[in-house]
């Protein structure tokens, strides 16, 4: 037994063949190839060696350098000189979708379970006979022109002038989530629980003080670096598309990320997510605001046309009554707007970015919309007062509320565009300036004439005077017809959207099509009947009365307006809804999803 192995450890099965082959014949061929196989286990992985080489040992009795010298081929070995700045550099031929680099950056900036600032996609493409697959990793791309810093009505970002590292103040920070919609690439994420907004600074800490960023660094297979690129190469290849299949265009931000594969990607390489739907989020405080600003200011507009068909004393009684309405219904808009931000008490700062941020501006046009009608309704209601007791006053308030009113409608007018344009910086089809435009004017001049219709009949319920009778009879079949005609354009320009269910190619717009006809058909259908009940049988009842026949305030004719508004209202929160839900949202290449 003097050739028995030295029992130091449990006997392997490849012991038990080494020793049964000292005393037996030649092993088998079955005996061969476990043999090959127990000794290619041996050999250490990707993994495996990256972590023995980082625990400072040894390999094949060659000493490792120390970690200075070991990532310095993953660094710029020369500083940043003017037209350059930090960018990463992704090796898709060394990517294997590992995921280590997601992991380091989770845990290096402690996120939370379900948060991450980098993550991988998947690329499929090819043939049944030859197929395609490709990782993609992908953090903060840094860009050149970043949209998260123009669009941020805080001043939350700030590029660096030397590294044109972008980075996110989180001090600065009010959680008002718009970046998350201007960034193409999907890369600030939401903290609802901190009430911000955070992203990848590329570790910037680390970069200053000599030490490779997390992802860089966690890479087992140095798929990660970090390269110095130059600002007018990033624009040429800009110009030229190159970036990633299917990822959002280049142009639009001017990305410094570098992609680079020694291989041809076939035509049809794109993401594993390609062809999934699903719904976004509907971040139902703006949905509220954007309704109820839209309708108070189609309220007061509508109001102004009024009042320039009545006759004074007619115009003088019923502005107080739709100043009101309108004014109550824009600052209820304007208090469910601060329930969207993470930090409510900061929102004061929301006028820092006005001039470069559309968000800022449709702050300060809508605090600018409410700062003159607030005046407007208290002196609609002074006036009679003022006029009453003789004050010199009253005379000089008289002849400032016809020129007050339409001041009113043209800042709320301002900013309703100021709103329009806040979605058509994001790029995304559905939110284009025609398509964004149509929706939000329509929505303001229906729900204005809607609510001027409401009014109008609440002043006759109050206001038992012969005139204001009159006065409804002869505008309830107009204000009727209105209603009519623009719910019926509305909803036909709603159901347009479908005509790209038809088209060959899976464009963003099929892609929301059939998010309507498909996950949020309930919410379509309802936004079809109440636009239907609420905007075209209702008033048809009224404006089918024959001229002839006066249409007489009864509590049943009250009710019915009443209801009329309720669905139109309705019926356009809905599509609010659907603006938000249904919007094909851009991203970086994903994974495949159930």
């Amino acid at each position: 037994m003097s050739d028995a192995l030295p029992i130091t450890r449990p006997l392997s099965l490849q012991d038990l063949l080494e020793g049964f082959g000292s005393v037996s014949a030649p092993p088998s061929k079955g005996e061969q190839m476990v043999h090959r196989l127990l000794q290619k286990q041996r050999e250490l992985s990707a993994v495996e060696l990256f972590a023995k080489e980082h625990a400072g040992g040894t390999i094949n009795g060659s000493k490792l350098p120390d970690q200075a010298r070991f990532y310095a081929s993953l660094l710029p070995a020369t500083p940043v000189g003017p037209g350059q700045q930090y960018g990463f550099e992704v090796d898709l031929d060394r990517c294997s979708g590992c995921k280590a680099c997601v992991t380091a950056c989770h845990s290096l900036n402690g996120l939370d379970d379900s948060e991450t600032w980098r993550d991988v996609g998947l690329l499929i493409g090819g043939t049944e006979t030859l197929p395609v697959m490709q990782h993609v990793t992908a953090a903060c791309h840094h860009c050149l022109e970043p949209a998260c810093m123009t669009a941020c009505p805080v001043n939350a970002y700030e590029k660096d002038a030397f590294t044109g590292i972008v980075r996110h103040l989180d001090d600065q920070c009010f959680g008002c989530q718009y970046c998350t919609l201007a960034c193409p690439y999907n890369v600030p994420k939401y903290h609802a629980a901190k009430g911000i907004v955070r992203k990848c600074d590329m570790c910037s800490n680390r970069l200053k003080n000599g030490e490779a960023p997390a992802c860089v660094q966690a890479c087992p297979h140095e798929a990660i670096s970090i390269r110095i690129v130059d600002v007018s190469r990033v624009t040429e290849n800009a110009e030229a598309d190159h970036f990633l299949p299917a990822a959002p265009e280049p142009y639009i931000t001017l990305p410094t990320t570098t992609y680079r594969t020694t291989r041809v990607f076939p035509r049809n390489m794109l993401p594993a997510d390609y062809y999934s739907v699903s719904p976004q989020h509907p971040h139902w405080p703006l949905i509220v605001m954007l309704v109820l600003t839209q309708l108070s200011v189609g309220a007061f507009a509508a109001g102004s046309f009024l009042e320039e068909a009545l006759d004074t004393e007619l115009a003088t009684a019923f502005r107080p009554i739709h100043a009101t309405g309108a004014l109550v219904l824009g600052l209820l808009a304007l208090g469910a707007s601060t329930l969207h931000l993470g930090r409510p008490l900061y929102a004061f700062r929301g006028i820092l970015g006005f001039r470069h941020s559309w968000l800022s501006r449709e702050i300060v046009a809508f605090g600018l919309f409410a700062g003159l009608a607030v005046p407007f309704a208290g002196l609609c209601w002074g006036l009679p007062l003022l006029e009453v007791s003789g004050s010199p006053w009253g005379k000089l308030a008289g002849e400032l509320l016809p020129t007050l009113s339409p001041s009113v409608a043209c800042v709320g007018v301002i900013g309703v565009f100021c709103s329009v344009m806040i979605y058509v910086f994001t790029r995304r089809e559905l939110w284009s300036l025609e398509r964004t435009l149509i929706r939000f004017s329509l929505t303001t001049i229906l729900l204005g004439v809607a609510t001027i219709w409401l009014m109008m009949w609440l002043a006759v319920g109050f206001l038992s005077d012969d005139e204001w009778h009159q006065l409804a009879q002869n505008l309830t079949r107009p204000l009727a017809r209105s209603v009519i005609i623009l719910t019926t354009l509305k909803l036909l320009y709603d159901i347009s959207l479908l005509r790209h269910l038809a088209t060959f190619r899976n464009s963003p717009l099929k892609r929301s099509a059939l998010l309507v006809v498909g996950p949020l058909r309930g919410f379509s259908i309802g936004r079809l009947v109440l636009g239907v009940v609420g905007g075209v049988v209702i008033p048809a009842a009224f404006a089918a009365v024959p001229i002839h026949d006066p249409i007489q305030f009864t509590t049943t004719s009250a009710v019915f307006v009443g209801q009329m508004w309720v669905a139109c209202l309705g019926g356009e929160l809905l599509e609010r809804y659907l603006f938000f839900s249904a919007v094909s949202n851009p991203r970086m290449p994903g994974g495949v999803r159930s």
